[in-house]
């Protein structure tokens, strides 16, 4: 019988969701829902400088809202608790491991002091590197009794060989093979007594039986200390799928100078939970379909970890915007509406048909604020440039458009039915008895009731929305401002 497949997500509660934590908790998500398998939240919180408050509820809101539902967690008890990685440190789990390193001759104490690690560095390529000499490794069983009797502070580090080779394979990479020369020997337990970030992950992704492990391809060249660990300790390796860095459309890693690094900023922005998701899928990964369009479920029936890429992701703004726009369209219009609302009423405040509306924004916005430059012109006619009258296409100047204000006025004047139809035909009643084209006519009268080239609406609709009344006063301010 095949092993069931268990993935985890292992966020720092250190702020905001970064894209690529959210694509790392999307991908490892998928792998465990495409195969039936358990996805599991783990909380790691040994870094405690880096510790921000409230942080783990917009962990678990960010989960919730994009619909990637953990089986296990600090909430969901699956039998392989805590959750949490502090409560885990409380109960000596990672000192327990750390122990049985140093009796197997695959971990030492180190008692060396800062002043002492400083003369370690050196420069590689101009940038500064400290590299461990093992100093502490030679220490007697008498004299590491005597510091620890002491008090000294300590840390306990990996002994890795110096000579010789590592091979550790990727899911995506292949084999990948390291001198042992470039090995450090890095620090499993700090002073304060926390486990370093690498080693609690390989502890416990072993004790809760992970499968397949998802993270960053910066990650790649200390995976192989990952191995030398699973070695010691004689316990089976999990798959790993190293993804490729995000950047920002300049190339550059995307940071939070970008202003949408997060999925908070991106909701804020005025995104759908549902577009991020999909798009975020498809930075670094695409369907055998090519199809770019998916719902969550959707992603989890398609979900080939294989066909992830290693070339870089980059964050295309534009396509993002696009791809929410598409999702927009798609949306039903009550529930358009329903979130659409908010921002119409913040620039409408006239007793208009806002129904009416949203219905014609719908298919022509991408995100929510760009509803206000699109209607502002429903509440007042913004300042405009006569120029804007004048229209190659349409054949049509100031000259012509004040011509045709004029004569539209008494019959609008007399039109007592404001709906778009009766409106529409009296309009081509007069274009059929002038002989003249739709847009001549048209176009002057978008202009003075919007002041905008560019509408959601034609001109009957927008008339009937703001009705005779406004639309004749309008109509009149238009004519003075030609004539002025």
């Amino acid at each position: 019988m095949a092993q069931k497949i268990r993935t985890r997500y292992a966020p720092s509660p250190t702020g905001r969701m970064h894209v690529g934590n959210l694509r790392t908790a999307l991908y490892e998500f998928l792998i465990a829902k495409h195969e039936g398998g358990d996805f599991i939240l783990r909380i790691e919180d040994t870094d405690q400088e880096r510790y921000v408050e409230g942080a783990i509820d917009i962990i678990y809101r960010t989960l919730e809202k994009t619909g990637l539902i953990h089986d296990e967690g600090p909430d969901k008890d699956g039998g392989v608790g805590p959750y949490v990685q502090s409560e885990r440190q409380k109960e000596g789990i990672y000192l327990k491991y750390a122990k049985e390193l140093i009796d197997k001759g695959e971990a030492y104490y180190c008692f060396c002091t800062p002043e002492r690690l400083a003369t370690l560095t050196q420069e590689i390529d101009g940038k500064q590197f400290s590299v461990y000499d093992k100093h502490c490794l030679h220490l007697s069983k008498e004299e590491i009794q005597k510091n620890l009797d002491a008090g000294m502070p300590y840390v306990i580090r990996q002994n890795n060989p110096t000579e010789g080779s590592t091979t550790f394979k990727d899911e995506l990479y292949g084999d990948i093979t390291v001198d042992n020369s470039e090995l450090d020997d890095m620090i499993l337990i700090k002073s304060d007594g926390f486990p370093t970030y690498n080693f609690a992950n390989v502890v416990d992704d072993h004790l809760m039986g992970i499968t397949h492990v998802v993270r960053g391809n910066e990650y790649i060249s200390s995976s192989p200390k990952y191995n030398r660990l699973y070695e010691a300790f004689g316990w089976e390796v999990p798959k790993y799928v190293h993804c490729p860095l995000i950047t920002d459309e300049e190339h550059h890693k995307l940071s939070k100078r970008s202003g949408h690094s997060s999925f908070e900023d991106l909701i804020e922005q005025g995104f759908l939970t549902e577009t991020v998701v999909n798009f975020v899928a498809l930075l670094g990964w695409s369907p055998e379909d090519n199809n770019e369009i998916m719902s969550l479920q959707d992603l989890i029936e398609k979900f080939d970890y294989r066909r992830i890429s290693k070339s870089p992701a980059v964050f295309d703004y534009t396509k993002l915007k696009w791809m929410n726009g598409e999702y927009l369209k798609k949306m039903d219009e009550e529930e358009f509406y329903k979130l659409a609302e908010p921002y119409i009423k913040e620039v409408i405040t006239k007793d208009y048909d806002l129904h009416k509306i949203s219905s014609m924004i719908k298919t022509r916005i991408e995100i929510w604020p760009d509803i206000a430059e699109m209607i502002d012109f429903f509440q007042e006619v913004p300042a405009y440039e006569t120029e804007i009258y004048k229209h190659k296409k349409m054949k049509t100047d100031e000259a012509s458009s004040l011509m045709v204000l004029k004569d539209l006025k008494p019959i609008l004047e007399k039109q007592e039915d404001y709906s778009n139809d009766a409106l529409y035909a009296a309009l081509q009643d007069y274009i059929k008895e002038k002989e003249y084209k739709n847009g001549f006519v048209l176009w002057p009268i978008r202009i003075a009731l919007s002041g905008k080239a560019m509408t959601p609406c034609g001109a009957t609709e927008l008339m009937e929305v703001i009705g005779k009344e406004e639309t004749l006063k309008r109509l009149d301010a238009a004519i003075a401002k030609l004539e002025a």
